[in-house]
């Protein structure tokens, strides 16, 4: 059809532009790094560093968690500092002092005001000003700041160590005693940490903003938002609002409420049989809640390290199992759940594509994904440990234990094993589309788009292996948030939303035209704000400002098709209508709608609420940033991966129905606790440190002393009654799909064009 056409061409040319901008940006960025510089150096000759020591700082800081122990440029965990902020503000007070001593004999907080600003003059003219030789990437320093260096890599020497002088702030940041055991390595690690610091207070050359677009906000070396900063932020709302207009215009004139077709007696997907691929697939339900239980219990006991520190009520378990490794797999559990709800979702289908039969040894391919799954969970979980424990050798630490960077913490090893995982995966999936595609006649334009958001899923998640152990950590950050934004909010969005019409249109519930149209309307949508919105992360990465505009014009434009996420839902809820045995699928239907829901509050209010620059320049790191991922990750794909899971279920059990009042608990009590964790505990805490950012400094809003005091002390306990019931919800749902797989619960053995669920 020619709509069709226009709409595939449509895609095709958003896709060919977003790809084209964001390759573009990716070339900009490999060009435009801040320097490592060869050495560092003072006038007298003396070499503090060189560019391996602080690569091999790089990697020391990566073996203890990296991004899992606070923070680089602003990404990591919320608990400890930000160690860029913190390191330059400790350095600059060190100059201060020792320029003070020198000038006036008294420390700089007692000195005469007016020698203080003449201090803060000459500190903000030697530190803004860039050294590097461009020819030989030498960077000469002061002696005097050489000194305050030294001074400031004892800090970071007891910090990192078991100093007993500086354990109450070990325990203050969720830090286990001796946490990176070699003197030599912590050596090696300040210089990282300074190296990050001098990018953020050092200006490009030619240039009147740093090579981080003067983040973090420094007040003593006038770091403040620059001139790009707050125009882009302004372009970025006025695209919003355009985008939302042009939208509704656009719905108004153009949308066409499809014809429904005449619901079937009985649901189609029972009468279609089921396969021993299919029967299979319950192992991956009982795969996805276990990781589910294991990921929220983690979710509570990380959390309680944020009061407690290093002991769980009065229990030092730090030693064996530290903030950062408890993290570490509170992430990647999610990732693993989640990802296994959609597999499962997709393996399921496969039968029904190929005609209600398995492709040959189809079984065989979905037990031994399933088995190396597993291995793979077991297998990165010990790497994880070993490496935090600093028992895994460091030169195997990147590799088979942890890489240090937030959402890819799985050695290299097993991040290829995972990849090799979804490229199989990918192999069951188009072994069964395949042959459908060649059938002749029929509409297979929804097909299509299936296999298009599948081969997306399967493959690029490979561009995490686009950088090294020893990568230059902004041209990581480039390729990780590929994976992190492009890969899970881009085509995994893509993937659930064709998914979902391929279902409905084979049920007959909605018509097969209607359902292709909305779905390569809404990949266009999806794809043209999504690509090149990946960007928005790098603001303050070392990147330039063509990147900060490129992610803030697009990012603003990734919320526009949230706007109509309403009507979705609704669309969604009166599915269940259409047909008295869709009452059998109330559940997965919910958890549709409650994905619209959290897709509109948490990928859009609260991603727009850190999206422009000028906010995210104040609370990029602060406890804003989980209100997005928590509300995102788990209100989205979350929520779609335990629809999928609980749709699965439904067929793969003959007869199954589901316990209302369980899954009620489940359902609700997920929905609450979410609710109650973001408004009760990480928003307010967010606010808080928001106001500290932009008054006093990034260094203040993550500093002990700001973080321990009473009343956010009192609001992260508080966030306990709202995990409490998260856990239930959880606990609730895993139950329904362990008795469901295990042959528990009720049963309806009444024809299918009748049965409904049970009265209450």
């Amino acid at each position: 059809m020619r709509e069709y056409r226009k709409l595939w061409l449509l895609l095709a040319a958003v896709l060919a532009i977003t790809f084209g901008i964001l390759g573009w940006s990716g070339v900009e960025v490999y060009k435009q790094v801040p320097p490592i510089p060869s050495k560092v150096v003072t006038p007298s000759g003396q070499v503090l560093m060189t560019e391996e020591t602080i690569l091999d700082g790089q990697t020391a800081w990566q073996s203890t968690g990296g991004m899992q122990v606070g923070s680089i440029w602003g990404h990591g965990a919320y608990q400890a500092p930000d160690w860029t902020a913190d390191w330059l503000h400790r350095e600059l007070l060190a100059w201060l002092d020792l320029a003070a001593q020198e000038s006036v004999g008294v420390p700089y907080d007692q000195a005469d005001p007016r020698e203080q600003a003449w201090l803060r003059e000459q500190l903000k003219n030697e530190y803004r000003t860039n050294t590097l030789d461009p020819d030989t990437k030498v960077v000469t320093i002061s002696e005097r700041r050489a000194k305050a260096i030294a001074q400031t890599a004892q800090y970071y020497d007891k910090l990192y160590g078991s100093d007993p002088e500086l354990r109450s702030s070990r325990e203050s940041f969720a830090m286990k005693e001796d946490t990176l055991p070699s003197a030599e390595r912590r050596a090696d690690l300040a210089k990282f940490f300074f190296w990050t610091a001098w990018a953020a207070s050092t200006e490009r050359p030619d240039s009147e903003v740093t090579y981080t677009n003067n983040w973090p906000h420094e007040p003593l070396v006038g770091n403040k938002p620059s001139t790009n900063n707050l125009i882009w932020s302004v372009v970025s709302v006025v695209l919003l609002l355009a985008g939302i207009a042009f939208l509704v215009w656009g719905w108004a004139f153009t949308h066409r409420e499809q014809p429904e077709p005449e619901a079937p007696r009985s649901d189609p997907l029972l009468a279609a049989g089921l396969t021993p691929s299919q029967r299979a697939l319950g192992k991956y339900l009982i795969m996805v809640v276990g990781l589910f239980i294991f990921q929220i219990l983690l979710g509570g006991f990380t959390a309680h390290y944020t009061v407690e520190g290093q002991t769980f009520y009065g229990i030092d378990v730090s030693q064996w199992f530290p903030y950062s490794l408890t993290r570490t797999w509170h992430l990647q559990t999610a990732l693993f759940w989640i990802a296994g709800g959609f597999l499962a979702g997709g393996l399921f289908l496969v039968p029904l594509i190929n005609g209600g039969k398995d492709p040959k040894y189809q079984k065989l391919g979905v037990d031994i994904l399933f088995w190396a799954l597993i291995t793979l969970v077991v297998g990165s979980y010990i790497g994880n440990y070993l490496a935090i424990a600093q028992v895994m050798p460091a030169h195997l630490s990147f590799w088979f234990g942890h890489q240090g960077y937030e959402y890819i913490e799985l050695g290299r090893f097993w991040q290829i094993v995972k990849f090799l995982g979804l490229a199989f995966w990918l192999l069951l999936m188009l072994r069964g589309i395949t042959p459908a595609l060649r059938q002749r006649g029929g509409d297979k334009n929804l097909l299509m788009l299936l296999t298009f958001s599948i081969v997306a899923v399967g493959l690029f998640y490979g561009t995490g292996l686009f950088y090294g152990e020893r990568t230059h950590i902004t041209i990581m950050e480039y390729w990780r948030w590929w994976v992190v934004h492009l890969w899970v909010e881009g085509f995994f969005e893509v993937f659930a939303t064709v998914a979902l019409a391929f279902i409905f249109s084979s049920m007959g519930l909605v018509s097969r035209r209607g359902a292709t149209v909305a779905s390569l309307a809404s990949a266009s949508l999806f794809m043209l704000g999504g690509v090149p919105g990946t960007l928005h992360h790098l603001y303050f990465a070392g990147t330039t400002t063509p990147v900060m505009a490129i992610g803030a014009s697009f990012s603003a434009l990734e919320v526009v098709p949230l706007i109509v996420l309403g009507y979705e839902a609704f669309e969604n809820w009166r599915l269940k209508e259409r047909a008295p045995w869709m009452a059998s699928l109330k559940w997965p239907v919910l958890c549709f709608v409650a994905v619209a829901f959290w897709n509109m509050l948490g990928a859009g209010v609260f991603g727009f609420m850190v999206n422009p620059p000028i906010a995210l320049y104040y609370i990029q790191g602060l406890n804003t940033t989980p209100v997005h991922a928590h509300a995102a990750l788990f209100g989205v794909y979350g929520f779609l991966a335990i629809g999928f899971t609980l749709l699965v279920l439904r067929y793969i059990v003959p007869g199954f129905q589901f316990n209302e009042k369980l899954m009620r608990l489940g359902f609700w009590g997920l929905n609450g606790g979410l609710v109650l964790m973001i408004a009760t505990s990480l928003l307010p805490i967010g606010i808080i440190q928001a106001h500290a950012s932009i008054t006093e400094g990034m260094w203040y809003a993550r500093s002990e002393e700001f973080m321990q005091q009473p009343l956010l002390e009192t609001l992260r306990w508080v966030r306990t009654f709202g995990d409490m019931v998260f856990i239930v919800g959880g606990l609730a749902v895993a139950w329904q799909v362990v008795i469901g797989v295990f042959g528990g619960g009720r049963r309806d053995t009444r024809p299918a064009e009748v049965a409904v669920a049970p009265a209450e």
